[in-house]
C-alpha cells in the first residue's frame, strides 16, 4: 500500500511544488523592517532564483529558500559606510576612506547637511552669491592665494583648470611628472580631456629649465608641473622648482599651473618626514593657480581645492564644467572647518592625521601596555606610513598589539567581521594592530572587539 504522505511508486515528485509560496515567506519575516511591497519583491526575486536552479537540476528545500531569503535581507541592510578602527598603520589607506575629520569638522557637516544654509545668499543685501566667500578669506590668510574655488576631487581640479585657462592650446609638463595619479588616471589624459596639447620635456629622471623654454612657443598657454606625491625616483636626476618654472612663465607671458595633489598646510619635516612643498610655499614661489586634495595632507572631507590668483579662479568659475564638478554644501562646510584648525593654529591636536602622524613613541607604548594587559596581547616595534600618495617612502616608527595565531586570516577576518570593525595586518604568522592609526578614544572599543575575536577563536 502506499502511505498517504508518500507519493505512488513511478510517480515522480515536482520539485517546484516543494517551494514555499509568497505569502508563507512573506509571514516568516514579518519582523523586518522593511516595507511589504519591497519585503515581497526579495522574496519573488529569492523564488525566481530557486526556479532557476531546480531547473538545472538543484533540489532545494524550504529551509534552503528560507536561508536564501535571509541572506538577501541581510545583505541589502548591511552597511559599508560603518566606522571602523585602522590598525594597518597606514594614516591616509584609501580604502578605508582617507582622512578621518575632526569632531568639530564632522559636527559642522552633519549640522549643514540637517538645515538650510544661506550658502549663495548675502544675508546683509538679500542678494545671490558668496559660495566661496568664507574658504576664500581662510585660505587667503592661510596661503597667500587670492582666491579660491572648491570641486569634488582634484582630478576635477586639475580638469577644469586647465579646460577654463588653455583649452586649445599646448601646456607644457616634465615628462617624468607626466604621472598616474590614481585610480588609473593619467596627466596625459586629463590634459587631453580639457582640451589643450599636452607637450613633453626632458626625460624620465632629468628635466632642465632650458626644456621648458625651449618648448614654449607662440601656441603655448601654461607650464603644468606636478608634484609626484605617490612615487619618488632617486639617484640620476634633476628637476625644476616652483620658483625656477615662475620666474619662466612670467618672463614669457605664461601661466603656472601647479598640481600639488597631498596639499600641506603644515611642514612635514617637524614631524620627521621629508619636506612636503606647502600651498603658501607654491603660491609665494610663482604659481598662477594650485591645485590640491582637501582628504590628504589637508585632512578635512574629499574636496578638489584650486587655489590662485583672482582673475583667474574668476575665468574658472564661470566654465561651464564648474557646475558640473561642483561640490555640496556639506563639503564646503567641512573645508571650511577643517581650514580654521590651521587658523588657530591647532590643526595638530585637533585634526585626526596630524595627531595621528604627531603621536610619540612613548604616547603609543602607554596606550598599547594598556590594551595589551587586557587582551593578553604583546606590544612590539611596528612601522607605519603616511600613505594616500602622500610622501611616498617615508615611514614613521610605530608599536603594535601582536597575535601569535595559528590561523592568522581566521582571525583577521573576525576582526574585520567583528563589531566595531577592525583592520589588522598580516605580518610573519602575526596579527598586528598598529596603534598609529588608532584614535586614543578607539583603545577601549578596541579591546572589546579583540576580545570578542579572540573569543570566537577558542
Amino acid at each position: 500500500m502506499t502511505s498517504a504522505n508518500q507519493p505512488p511508486k513511478n510517480q515522480t515528485i515536482n520539485p517546484y511544488r516543494e517551494l514555499p509560496s509568497v505569502s508563507a515567506l512573506l509571514e516568516h519575516f514579518t519582523d523586518r523592517s522593511f516595507a511589504a511591497e519591497l519585503l515581497t519583491q526579495v522574496i519573488r526575486e529569492e523564488l525566481t532564483i530557486a526556479r532557476q536552479d531546480i531547473q538545472e537540476g538543484k533540489r532545494l528545500s524550504v529551509d534552503d529558500v528560507i536561508e536564501r531569503c535571509q541572506v538577501a535581507l541581510a545583505e541589502i541592510e548591511a552597511t559599508r559606510f560603518d566606522s571602523v578602527i585602522n590598525g594597518t598603520g597606514i594614516v591616509l589607506h584609501t580604502n578605508l576612506g582617507r582622512a578621518p575629520v575632526s569632531h568639530e569638522t564632522a559636527a559642522a557637516m552633519a549640522a549643514s547637511a540637517g538645515s538650510y544654509l544661506s550658502l549663495e545668499i548675502d544675508p546683509d543685501t538679500n542678494r545671490r552669491g558668496g559660495r566661496m566667500d568664507e574658504i576664500s578669506r581662510l585660505m587667503r590668510v592661510l596661503t597667500g592665494a587670492q582666491s579660491t574655488l572648491v570641486v569634488n576631487n582634484n582630478a576635477g581640479a586639475i580638469l577644469l583648470s586647465l579646460a577654463a585657462l588653455s583649452a586649445g592650446r599646448e601646456v607644457v609638463v616634465s615628462r617624468g611628472e607626466a604621472v598616474e595619479i590614481g585610480g588609473g588616471v593619467r596627466i596625459p589624459e586629463v590634459v587631453q580631456q580639457s582640451g589643450c596639447r599636452l607637450v613633453e620635456v626632458g626625460t624620465t629622471n632629468r628635466t632642465y629649465l632650458k626644456d621648458f623654454q625651449n618648448a614654449a612657443g607662440p601656441d603655448t598657454s601654461a607650464l603644468l608641473k606636478v608634484h609626484t606625491s605617490n612615487f619618488r625616483v632617486e639617484g640620476f636626476t634633476a628637476g625644476v622648482t616652483t620658483g625656477e618654472l615662475g620666474g619662466l612663465a612670467r618672463s614669457l607671458d605664461l601661466l603656472l599651473l601647479e598640481d600639488l595633489g597631498s596639499g600641506a598646510l603644515l611642514d612635514t619635516s617637524r614631524f620627521g618626514l621629508s619636506h612636503e612643498p606647502t600651498v603658501a610655499e607654491v603660491i609665494s614661489a610663482g604659481a598662477s593657480i594650485v591645485t590640491l586634495s582637501g582628504d590628504k595632507l589637508l585632512g578635512g572631507p574629499q574636496a578638489g581645492i584650486i587655489a590662485g590668483r583672482r582673475d583667474l579662479i574668476g575665468r574658472i568659475e564661470r566654465h561651464p564644467l564648474a557646475r558640473a564638478l561642483r561640490t555640496d554644501k556639506v563639503t564646503l562646510a567641512g573645508v571650511a572647518a577643517t581650514l580654521r584648525h590651521y587658523l588657530r593654529g591647532e590643526a595638530e591636536t585637533e585634526i585626526p592625521i596630524w595627531s595621528m602622524i604627531g603621536a610619540t613613541i612613548e604616547q603609543l607604548t602607554g596606550r598599547a601596555a594598556t590594551v595589551a594587559d587586557l587582551v593578553g596581547a604583546q606590544a612590539v616595534p611596528s612601522i607605519a606610513s603616511v600613505g594616500g600618495g602622500s610622501l611616498p617612502g617615508e615611514t614613521l616608527p610605530s608599536v603594535a598589539l601582536s597575535f601569535s595565531s595559528s590561523h592568522p586570516d581566521v582571525f583577521a577576518r573576525a576582526l574585520r567581521t567583528g563589531s566595531p570593525r577592525v583592520f589588522p595586518i598580516i605580518r610573519d604568522d602575526a596579527v598586528l594592530i598598529d596603534l598609529r592609526t588608532v584614535r586614543p578614544e578607539q583603545d577601549v572599543p578596541l579591546a572589546d572587539a579583540l576580545a570578542s575575536a579572540l573569543a570566537l577563536l577558542s
